[in-house]
């Protein structure tokens, strides 16, 4: 960006030897980023919390379905 710099990136940054989209196809294949709210961020801090929950809450909703299933069939 010549002559409209974003604030954010300061000078000191040296990019010159970067390689553009290096980790682009790794990164495609098995990973899956996903952005927390700041509010759940604070009861999820890392990844493991985060996944965690959500075998936990996966269980919960199996369960139920199964529950569900095994009703209707009677």
């Amino acid at each position: 960006m010549v002559g409209n710099q974003d604030p954010e990136m300061l000078q000191e940054y040296d990019f010159s030897k970067g390689v553009r989209g290096k980790y682009a196809e790794r990164a495609a294949e098995g990973t899956n980023i996903v952005k927390l709210d700041d509010d759940v961020a604070v009861v999820f801090p890392d990844a493991k919390s985060v996944n965690d929950a959500l075998r936990s809450l996966a269980r919960i909703i199996q369960e139920r379905e199964a529950q569900r299933q095994s009703s209707e069939s009677t």
